[in-house]
């Protein structure tokens, strides 16, 4: 960026609620102060990721500024529209990072009171923001001359009712004036309680230059924080956990936890790796068993099991956050901390001495302060035996420093140790890394990098194509060269945050995707300039030939995120942008195993999302013969594993399960094994499975679990490979491939190896890697479509149903 006395070119972009604000403004760099150059608010319900870079394109034009001049770039944090809100800074998220500029995050209810500023109102103001579900955003300002005062603490979300009799009680309700978009709905609530005074309706959205205001005073405290303006560390601003984490919480808190349920399954539950997972009561006798263990030589008391049992209460005064790590059944770990203001006390935590040292403390506080982060947290706290160092060493290699002490505080003689840490704590930079920001601290924008001639000539014969897949729990980033040599392939996966609930939660996907994007495409873009021996070191995103992304089919909040960066770092980089279709993905993921591979063949597509058969005649050309009416295969596994308290996902732990079972233990049905039909049914077999586990159960007959899982395989395979063979002989296709996460079945692979190989067809198996979601097949689709001259618009928006 450039130095601070310097005029500045701003853009400042809002899609968090029905209005897409958008404007173009200069910035005097002597005296902060704002002229706009244009501005192109205006209200678009649900519309935002098809409008926003054609809206943003043309303000430009109308201010006369070119996209590479612009300074940098703010966004509304929301609070709002989750969807309209992801949609905004994913969108920014991939301008910032295509332009290697500063990336500013506001909050829109900052940026709604400065709007009503602008336009001359003083005085006491009442936020009102749409929440949907009977609930609003409220906060209150004081504004004057001078500007907007906040009078509250960090943004909340209550019922509409819950705002109305706040405000209506207050001493000075004569005095209030109220906007928001939340009136819309609710307005009448305000009225009946005699809130009567509001602002002009024009006025109840937040604009583009309200957005810029709200920034400029953010900024005046924030310019010198490390990272400020890298767009890894803009995210939403959150008031609550999602609603899947606040049931479960509210289930783990009333109810015997699911992993604890008595099924009458028998114990062989081999290959139940390490997981993490909230404390329930049911783990409270466990907890307090490991207490005592852990700390049979401290000098403070061990926590008790009804001591646990009260940290989860639904009472408790302020929100907890208790996590355990458990391995085959055993209970291995737990840390747990409590909510005050804005900071986290971390009030436990402890490990089996047996396994220390393997990452497990670090894992279970992690999880226990991103949740905190979720509730508004910015620091964490604890204490701690000052004489207990190797305790001591593990909270300062997370970013604990001691504060102060506390005398006697465990007992004659024995300190306790008060150490405080900023949020998010230092984590190693990996994959399965929960924390929302827990990437290095970097200085932003990042250098230019130096090239020679020869690099440069390189990179322009290599045509780089970035690939960018999002559509369900993992974001993946893959680059690929014209000629289709695979120069990166990253995934970060989001297992752990869904094991819980036994699928895949779609708003807390979405919600880790726009958390994990740009450090995704970080470690692609520097894979693929080791990859290059490029001595300037990463690949820059402007040195990309091409940007492909995921369009559809899968989740809509997910494949927004993908989407909205990719045009945004489309658009600022000035490189064309490509859309993929998912489900061509994964056919092509054969190529990655075969480059011969050449249509005609028959293509099984088999995953957690779609169950289809297709003829595929010619690339680009296919003829779907039968899809699933039900469950997906995919699918199917997870919920015959939940059933039998496995886990998740179901599909690797069932495997493994299967691999010392009898495939003819039990008879399970094959739906629609018809000639002719190649339509699949999944949902009257899982509900079989679970017909027959009730069943055993209540006759008191131990489960062999390996013969269910071979048999229950067995009905799903066999099916499977019967319209395989009865499609290949219709079509006279001599070829067959497979597809999606269940393709890295081995018990599958074997099989349709063995008796199609039989049968002289010859069968091609995507490698083990690029089964489940990845950028790699979606790089490869892409790839093709850039040698053709393929592009999209950048106009698109995700499409959740789109078909082969």
């Amino acid at each position: 960026m450039k130095n601070a006395n310097e005029t500045k070119f701003v853009a400042a972009i809002d899609t968090s609620t029905d209005m897409l604000a958008c404007t173009v403004a200069r910035i005097d760099g002597a005296d902060g102060s704002i002229d706009v150059l244009a501005s192109g608010d205006h209200l678009c319900r649900r519309h935002a990721n098809v409008e926003l870079i054609d809206t943003l394109d043309a303000m430009l034009a109308r201010a006369g500024v070119a996209r590479e001049q612009l300074d940098a770039y703010v966004v509304g944090r929301g609070p709002g529209s989750f969807t309209g809100v992801r949609i905004g800074i994913s969108t920014a998220k991939g301008l910032a990072y295509g332009a290697n500029a500063p990336l500013y995050g506001t909050s829109t209810l900052d940026a709604s009171a400065w709007t009503a500023w602008l336009a001359g109102v003083r005085g006491l103001l009442g936020v009102a923001a749409d929440a949907m579900r009977g609930e609003v955003y409220p906060a209150l300002y004081r504004l004057d001359d001078a500007g907007v005062c906040r009078l509250f603490d960090r943004e909340r979300v209550v019922k509409a009712a819950v705002a109305v009799e706040e405000w209506a009680g207050r001493a000075d309700a004569a005095e209030l004036q109220l906007t928001g978009d939340g009136l819309v709905r609710y307005g009448d609530r305000f009225e009946e309680a005699g809130l009567t005074s509001c602002i002009d309706r024009s006025l109840w959205w937040p604009s583009g230059e309200g957005l810029l205001r709200a920034w400029r005073v953010g900024a005046e405290n924030a310019d010198d924080v490390a990272g400020y303006g890298d767009p890894a560390l803009v995210l939403p601003i959150y008031t609550r956990l999602s609603d899947a984490e606040e049931n479960e919480r509210k289930r783990l808190g009333l109810a015997q936890s699911e992993q604890s349920q008595t099924t009458g399954v028998a114990d062989e539950l081999a290959g139940r790796h390490l997981q993490f997972r909230p404390m329930g009561p049911a783990d409270a006798e466990a907890a307090a068993d490991l207490e005592r263990s852990c700390f049979a030589d401290a000098a403070h008391a061990p926590w008790s099991a009804a001591q646990f049992l009260e940290e989860l209460s639904p009472s408790a005064a302020v929100p907890r956050s208790w996590w355990v790590a458990h391995d085959d059944g055993e209970l291995v770990g737990y840390a747990g901390g409590m909510v005050v203001e804005h900071e986290v006390e971390i009030l436990d935590v402890a490990v089996v001495s047996e396994r220390r040292r393997e990452g497990i403390a670090r894992k279970l506080l992690a999880h226990v302060s991103y949740d905190a982060q979720m509730l508004g947290c910015t620091t964490a706290s604890l204490e701690v035996e000052a004489g207990n160092s190797p305790a001591i060493a593990l909270y300062e290699a997370l970013g604990f420093a001691r504060v102060g002490v506390r005398p006697g505080y465990y007992g004659h003689g024995v300190d306790a140790a008060i150490m405080k840490a900023e949020l998010p704590l230092v984590l190693p930079v990996d994959a399965a890394s929960p924390e929302p920001t827990a990437a290095v601290v970097r200085a932003w924008p990042l250098a230019e990098p130096e090239r020679t001639d020869e690099e440069t000539a390189e990179l322009a014969r290599r045509r780089l194509v970035l690939a960018i897949e999002s559509s369900c729990d993992e974001t993946a980033a893959a680059i690929i060269d014209v000629e289709g040599n695979m120069l990166a392939n990253q995934v970060s996966t989001q297992i752990d945050f869904h094991a819980r609930f036994g699928g895949v939660v779609p708003e807390i996907a979405s919600r880790k995707h726009v958390e994990a994007i740009v450090g995704v495409i970080d470690a692609a873009l520097e894979e693929a300039g080791h990859a290059l021996g490029l001595s300037g070191g990463t690949v820059a995103p402007a040195e990309l030939a091409a940007i492909g992304v995921t369009q559809g089919p899968g989740l809509v909040g997910a494949l927004v995120v993908g989407v909205a960066f990719a045009k945004g770092m489309a658009y600022a980089a000035n490189v064309p942008l490509i859309a993929v279709n998912h489900l061509e993905g994964h056919l092509f993921a054969n190529l990655l195993a075969q480059p011969d591979l050449k249509p005609p063949f028959i293509f099984t597509l088999v995953s957690g999302g779609h169950t289809m058969l297709v003829h595929v005649r010619d690339w680009g050309d296919y003829r779907v013969l039968g899809e699933t009416l039900d469950d997906a295969v995919g699918e199917a596994f997870d919920k015959v594993a939940k059933a039998l308290g496995l886990g998740y996902p179901g599909g690797p732990i069932i495997s493994r399960l299967a691999e010392t079972g009898d495939p003819k233990a039990i008879e399970f049905p094959r739906a629609l094994n018809r000639k002719g039909d190649y339509r699949f049914s999944l949902s009257g077999l899982k509900t079989a499975v679970v017909n027959y586990i009730e069943q055993e159960t209540a006759a008191g007959r131990t489960i062999h679990v390996p013969d269910l899982a071979a048999s229950f395989e067995a009905a799903v395979f066999d099916v499977q490979y019967k319209k395989a063979w009865a499609a290949l002989r219709e079509t006279g296709a001599r070829e067959y491939c497979i597809g999606g996460g269940v393709a890295a079945n081995p018990h599958l692979r074997k099989m349709m190896m063995k008796k199609l190989g039989r049968q002289g067809v010859r069968v091609t198996l995507p490698p083990q890697g690029a089964c489940t979601d990845n950028a790699a097949m979606i790089a490869e689709v892409a790839r093709r479509k850039f040698e053709r001259g393929e592009f999209s618009p950048l106009n698109i928006d995700a499409d959740p149903n789109m078909t082969l």
